[in-house]
């Protein structure tokens, strides 16, 4: 009762903050932000909002680009089901997920962990390490990659000083998706960089107090880094886990569009270009992309559902 009385009487004071009638000057203020703010409405209406309200509706429908969409219900979603490729394609890409995130985070921690240091030139080789991220999803480094795991490419070439044959990496269905698996790991540039920020964060006295008490320095990275970084560990691994469901350019580049080979490198992401763009089934690919949508939505939410028992902020 004295909260909701305390409440009335802030609120019949006329000047009191908050429920005073603003000034003109406030007014111009708030019409100044809104029309900054408008064009992101747009955007955000047109190039997010709509798309993805047009792909639901279409998700429903039999549509080829060619003519009008025709209502089929649920039938795309229960195509889903029996679609052996499309089964294939999850399994590959789940499997890329699954080893490709925990090794480029495990780099990226361990580089990380390197620079932190106190490395002379530190912003230099921050630098040349965050490259691979900013390069990693091009055209450019995945043919670049093709060529380094052909079967002339570099890598056999140098096999081939120490008297090695090596295979033809992109060309052999057990070792394919294993080179998109390291080209994943070597963009670790990101991670790299949000996880040397969270270690500048560690307080020195952690350290300084468990050295006196004995502690060797696994002791320390297992008592006191990974505890105090799991925060950050939390925030990339769900980042790398839906960019790596998205993962595209790598797999259409290096398989020439195919996911060969036998669909090794069958990207789920592939697999939905494959059927939009190349057999123009837009109804079905849109069905395609709200499974994906519910998959990744699905594994973050079991994320932050998790991270209470594992995750542990200062308070």
């Amino acid at each position: 009762m004295a909260v909701v009385e305390e409440f009335r009487q802030l609120r019949a004071e006329p000047g009191a903050r908050g429920f005073r009638r603003r000034t003109d000057a406030e007014r111009k203020e708030e019409r100044a932000a809104w029309t900054f703010l408008f064009p992101w409405f747009i955007g955000m209406v047109l190039i997010t909002l709509g798309p993805m309200i047009a792909s639901l509706v279409l998700s429903f429908t039999d549509y080829n680009l060619l003519r009008d969409p025709a209502w089929v219900g649920i039938e795309n979603y229960e195509r889903m089901l029996g679609d052996a490729r499309l089964h294939k394609s999850l399994g590959v890409t789940f499997t890329y997920v699954l080893i490709g995130v925990p090794l480029q985070l495990a780099a990226a921690l361990f580089l990380a962990m390197v620079l932190n240091r106190g490395l002379k030139g530190l912003s230099f080789y921050r630098s040349v390490y965050y490259l691979p991220s900013l390069l990693g999803g091009s055209v450019a480094i995945a043919v670049l990659w093709k060529q380094l795991f052909g079967v002339s490419g570099l890598v056999n070439q140098v096999l081939g000083f120490f008297g090695v044959v090596g295979p033809g990496w992109i060309s052999n269905p057990e070792t394919a998706l294993s080179t998109l698996i390291l080209l994943h790991v070597w963009t670790f540039g990101s991670s790299m960089v949000i996880f040397l920020a969270g270690l500048r964060q560690i307080p020195d006295m952690y350290y300084e107090a468990s050295a006196i008490d004995g502690a060797g320095r696994w002791r320390q990275f297992r008592s006191i880094t990974i505890p105090l970084l799991t925060p950050v560990i939390f925030f990339n691994l769900v980042l790398q886990v839906i960019n790596a469901f998205q993962s595209f350019t790598q797999a259409f580049v290096v398989s020439g569009g195919t996911g060969g080979p036998v669909d090794s490198t069958l990207f789920f992401t592939l697999y939905l270009y494959q059927r939009g763009f190349t057999d123009y089934q837009m109804g079905y690919a849109s069905a395609m992309a709200w499974l994906l949508l519910l998959i990744i939505g699905a594994l973050t939410a079991i994320n932050f559902l998790v991270s209470k028992y594992w995750v542990h902020y200062d308070d």
